[in-house]
């Protein structure tokens, strides 16, 4: 299709942290423009937000129910092509809701919902509807990652035994929501952010995290979820013993009062033959360990890496591949998809105005160019659900059945 894809926002006002990033990493490729947004439930931030990003002033809504049935009227060839969600977790759910039932495709913030019943009804929604969603779980866009899941796949260290996840922050340390801090409020509310703090916050991208890398999955959790600061109503600490489906064990610890820490999430994978481990603050370096022929360091666009990973390298080698750059590639690959969708339809329908178009013009290959869905959304919500389960029961081993 000769034009850009045109994206909805819902949510993302000039005073959101997670709005900027999702369009500044929409933008980068150049595939994506943002037509239109109800960018706050202020109607007031919103239109503020509209003239500061150059929106035209009748396709700013103040609410995300204007915006879906106002964009649904318009001709084809004007309306918006998919929506982004970067809400609090509350609005999730009947945002993706209506756009998914109205015709438009989905990009979400994580976790997927407030809660796991929404997630099943969102995953039902979704399937029935045939359109495509995405689920911004960024960190797996990082290409070392990308490396870290292929030499997995290929047997480089063997049956894994031992994964260790972990996602220290230190930036609730202390009651910073009593000062109006935004990021923490909504955060620390159970309406706007559901059950869980820091699980939900932070824990979901190390769980989402560890699975992704190994291929394997979380069977059962021993959890022990702490609030330290006074006042605070959710866990601000969690430390979790894990079991995976192949029999590997597993430690997966996230805090949010960890004094002087910034986001370090980290993973080491100990398999039958060698290790591997990366960090997010060093996102260029993957090590590869080996009892017998010591530590290798592959680096981010350097020798022979795989497909995944190269797919995902933008910098030459020596330049930090950042964290804008991975919602880059999660929404490129989102519209390497959407595209591929278009082309497919434009062969079985000749009048649709797409004729002579490949049905898959970008190249999308699923397996190369992946972004998390709702499948992941939901064992990101059962998840959080099986901690708290654990937590409440004393610390005692919990299935996670989904």
């Amino acid at each position: 299709m000769a034009r850009k894809v045109r994206m909805g926002m819902i949510g993302g006002s000039l005073e959101a942290f997670i709005g900027a990033v999702h369009r500044r990493g929409a933008a980068l490729d150049g595939e994506i423009e943002l037509v239109c947004g109800a960018f706050s439930s202020d109607p007031a931030k919103s239109k503020a937000t509209g003239e500061a990003l150059y929106i035209s002033p009748d396709r700013v809504y103040g609410s995300f129910e204007e915006m879906i049935l106002a964009e649904k009227a318009l001709p084809e060839g004007e309306r918006m092509d998919f929506v982004s969600i970067v809400t609090p977790n509350h609005v999730h759910f009947p945002a993706a809701k209506m756009a998914l039932e109205n015709g438009f495709h989905v990009v979400s913030d994580k976790p997927a919902t407030l809660n796991s019943k929404e997630a099943y009804l969102l995953k039902d929604i979704i399937e029935e509807s045939g359109l495509i969603y995405a689920l911004t779980h960024n960190y797996s866009g990082y290409p070392m990652v990308k490396e870290a899941r292929a030499l997995i796949k290929a047997g480089a260290i063997g049956k894994i035994r031992k994964v260790i996840v972990e996602y220290p922050q230190g930036w609730l340390a202390q009651l910073v929501e009593a000062t109006g801090q935004k990021q923490a409020a909504w955060r620390t509310d159970p309406a706007r952010s559901g059950a869980a703090g820091g699980v939900g916050d932070i824990g979901t991208h190390a769980e989402n995290l560890a699975e992704y890398i190994t291929g394997l999955k979380i069977t059962e959790i021993c959890a022990d979820l702490t609030i330290f600061v006074e006042g605070r109503q959710l866990d601000d600490d969690a430390n979790m013993l894990l079991r995976f489906d192949n029999g590997a064990k597993g430690i997966l610890h996230n805090s949010q009062i960890c004094n002087g820490e910034e986001n370090d999430l980290n993973i080491r994978v100990y398999g039958e033959f060698g290790g591997l481990k990366w960090k997010q603050m060093e996102p260029n370096t993957l090590i590869l360990t080996n009892q017998e022929n010591g530590s290798r360091i592959i680096r981010t666009g350097v020798g022979n890496l795989s497909k995944a990973a190269q797919a995902h390298t933008r910098q030459p080698a020596g330049h930090p591949e950042g964290y804008i750059e991975t919602f880059a590639n999660i929404y490129r690959n989102f519209t390497y998809a959407l595209r591929a969708r278009w082309g497919e339809e434009a062969q079985k329908n000749a009048t649709g105005g797409l004729n002579g178009e490949s049905a898959n013009p970008s190249g999308y290959d699923p397996e190369i160019h992946d972004f998390m869905g709702i499948e992941e959304g939901l064992r990101g919500m059962v998840f959080i659900d099986t901690v708290l389960k654990s937590n409440a029961a004393g610390a005692v081993w919990t299935k996670m059945e989904v």
